[in-house]
C-alpha cells in the first residue's frame, strides 16, 4: 500500500471502478454512477477493508452509527451495493457473504492518493445550517401534581444542567434568566427555538409515584420538533439529593452526545458549498474516531477547511492535533516524529485560541505520551477533568496514561469511570482493552480474557486493541487463541510487530512490562 501524506485522502480502484471517500462517489471507467449515500458508505467501508471479513456489527456500527436495524435492512443494502458493481448474490465477484457473521470484499484493490483538486467533501443536498455552533435553552422542568418541594428539586436540577452544559465550551447554552421565563406544561419547542435562536430544547418532569420521584427527560429539534432524545430516571424519595450527580452526569453526557450525532447526521447531508466551521468540523469528528488511514485523512481535511472560515476555531486545531496523534500512534504515514510534533504544536495552538476548552487539553495531555512525559500527561489530563468532570475520553486516557505506569489499580477504576459515563463512546473497545491490561496488570487473567476479547470484537477495534486480546490469551496459557488474535492484528496491518506495539504503549520498567514483553516475544517467535 502506497504511503502518501497524511493530509490527502484515498481513492479505492478496482476493475473500472473507484470509490472516491473525499467526493463521497462511486466512479465507472471515470463517469460518476448514482448510488444512495447508505449504499456509498458501506462500498468504501468494505473497499477500505478488502480481504478482511467486516463483520455485521461493524457495519452497523459504521454505516449506521450504531443504529438498531433489522437484518433485512442490512441484506437490502448488500444487494444494492452488489448491483452498483454489476455483481449480485449469486457470483459475489466482489462481496461475499461469510455466512452468520459478516462480509468480504474480495476484489482486488489499489490504494492510491486523491488528487489534490478532488479532496473537497461531495454530500447528498440539505438546508445549509445557521453559520454559528450548536445552541440549547434548558427550560425549567415542570412538577406534575401538587408542587411542594419538588417544585424546588426542580428548578435545582435544571439550573445546575445549565451550569454544567455551559462547562461544554463547543456548545451555546442560553442563560438561566431567560430559559426560566418559559414556564409550564405545554411550552412549545418551535416557539423557544424562535425566539432564542436556538437549534435544541431540553424539557423534563418531576412527579412523585408510589413514594419514588420520577424524572422525565426530552430533548428536540426546534426546528421540527423531533425528538432527539428521551430518558426516565426514578430514585426514592430519600434518594433524590445522593443521586442528583448521577442524574446531572447521565444528562450532560446523553445531550453531549446525542447533539454531535445530530450534528453529524445534518452536516451529512449538506454540499460542500454549504458547510459551515461548526459542520465541518462535526463532520471531521465523525471520521475521525472511525480509527482508518482513510477516514483520519479525511477527518484532517474537514478540521482544515472549518479552519479555513474560522481560523481561530479551537476545537478544529485541536481536531488536526488528535488526527496526527492517530497518524503517529497507528503508524499510517511513517512520518511518526513530524506527526507527534503536530499533534503538539496543534494542541498548543488550539489552547491559545481558547484556554479553557476540555478538548484542547485532552489532546494536549495525549501528544504528550509521545514525549515519554507521562506524569505531565496525568496532570494535564487531571487539568481537564476539573474543566469538565464526566469528559469520559478525558479519564480514559488519564487511565491510558496510569496503565502505562503499570499501575493497574488506578487505570481499571478510571477506565471502568469512564465507560459508565459514555457506554456508546466511539472509543469504547479503547476503553476495554485498559480494562484488559488493568486485569492483566493485576494477574487477573479471567478478567484480561474477557475484557481483551470484548474490546477486540467492538466495532472500531484497532491492531493494537488486538494484539492486547492476543496478549491476556498468551499469558492466560490460552496459547491456540493467543495465535488466532496474532493472525487478526497482522490482518490489520502485516507490519504489526512487538517494537510497533511497545512504541505505542510505553510501559514503565517493572514486572508488569516484563510479562508483557515475554509474551510479545512468545507470540512472535
Amino acid at each position: 500500500m502506497p504511503i502518501s501524506s497524511p493530509d490527502r485522502p484515498f481513492i479505492y480502484r478496482f476493475d473500472g471502478f473507484e470509490l472516491d471517500p473525499g467526493r463521497f462517489e462511486l466512479r465507472a471507467d471515470g463517469t460518476p454512477r448514482h448510488v444512495e449515500p447508505q449504499v456509498l458508505s458501506l462500498l468504501i467501508l468494505l473497499a477500505a477493508n478488502a480481504g478482511r471479513m467486516v463483520g455485521k456489527d461493524e457495519v452497523i456500527e459504521k454505516v449506521w452509527g450504531g443504529r438498531i436495524v433489522s437484518e433485512a435492512a442490512v441484506a437490502s443494502r448488500i444487494k444494492a451495493a452488489r448491483k452498483a458493481l454489476g455483481d449480485d448474490g449469486k457470483r459475489q465477484a466482489y462481496i461475499r457473504t461469510v455466512h452468520g457473521t459478516g462480509f468480504r470484499f474480495d476484489g482486488r484493490v489499489e490504494t492510491i492518493p486523491a488528487p489534490l483538486a478532488a479532496q473537497a467533501v461531495e454530500l447528498p443536498p440539505s438546508a445549509p445550517l445557521p453559520d454559528a455552533r450548536p445552541s440549547i435553552a434548558v427550560l425549567p422542568f415542570h412538577v406534575t401534581g401538587e408542587p411542594g418541594p419538588l417544585a424546588f428539586v426542580a428548578d435545582a436540577l435544571a439550573d445546575e444542567l445549565i451550569a454544567d452544559l455551559s462547562r461544554l465550551r463547543w456548545l451555546l447554552v442560553i442563560a438561566r434568566a431567560t430559559t426560566f421565563r418559559f414556564r409550564g406544561p405545554a411550552v412549545d419547542g418551535a416557539a423557544v427555538g424562535s425566539a432564542l435562536k436556538v437549534r435544541y430544547c431540553l424539557t423534563g418532569t418531576l412527579e412523585e409515584v408510589r413514594g419514588h420521584i420520577v424524572l422525565s427527560v426530552q430533548l428536540a429539534r426546534t426546528l421540527d420538533s423531533a425528538v432527539v432524545w428521551a430518558e426516565r430516571f426514578t430514585a426514592g424519595t430519600d434518594e433524590l439529593h445522593a443521586l442528583r450527580r448521577h442524574i446531572l452526569a447521565a444528562l450532560v453526557t446523553n445531550v453531549e452526545s446525542r447533539i454531535v450525532q445530530n450534528e453529524v447526521d445534518l452536516a451529512r447531508r449538506m454540499p460542500v458549498a454549504t458547510l459551515d466551521a461548526w459542520s465541518s468540523y462535526h463532520l471531521g469528528l465523525d471520521h475521525m474516531f472511525r480509527f482508518s488511514r482513510p477516514d483520519n485523512a479525511v477527518a484532517a481535511h474537514l478540521f482544515e477547511q472549518a479552519l479555513e472560515r474560522d481560523p481561530h476555531f479551537s476545537r478544529a486545531l485541536s481536531g488536526l492535533s488528535f488526527t496526527a496523534w492517530q497518524d503517529c500512534f497507528l503508524h499510517y504515514s511513517g512520518q511518526r516524529e513530524e506527526m507527534a510534533h503536530k499533534a503538539r504544536a496543534m494542541a498548543d495552538q488550539a489552547l491559545r485560541c481558547d484556554p479553557l476548552d476540555p478538548f484542547a487539553h485532552l489532546n494536549l495531555g495525549r501528544s504528550l505520551w509521545f514525549e515519554d512525559a507521562i506524569a505531565l500527561s496525568i496532570d494535564t489530563l487531571s487539568h481537564c477533568i476539573d474543566l469538565s468532570p464526566n469528559y469520559a475520553q478525558a479519564v480514559y486516557s488519564r487511565s491510558w496514561a496510569e496503565m502505562t505506569l503499570c499501575d493497574g489499580a488506578a487505570s481499571d477504576g478510571n477506565a471502568a469511570l469512564a465507560l459508565r459515563l459514555s457506554p456508546l463512546d466511539p472509543l469504547r473497545y479503547a476503553f476495554l482493552a485498559v480494562r484488559s491490561v488493568s486485569a492483566l496488570l493485576l494477574e487477573d487473567h479471567a478478567g484480561a480474557v474477557a475484557w481483551g476479547e470484548k474490546a477486540a470484537r467492538t466495532p472500531g477495534a484497532h491492531k493494537h486493541v488486538v494484539l492486547i486480546a492476543a496478549l491476556a490469551n498468551h499469558v492466560a496459557g490460552r496459547r491456540d487463541n493467543a495465535a488466532q488474535w496474532v493472525a487478526t492484528a497482522r490482518g490489520l496491518d502485516a507490519q504489526v510487530s512487538p517494537a510497533s506495539f511497545l512504541q505505542a504503549f510505553p510501559f514503565a520498567a517493572s514486572t508488569g512490562r516484563e510479562v508483557i514483553e515475554r509474551a510479545l516475544r512468545d507470540m512472535f517467535a
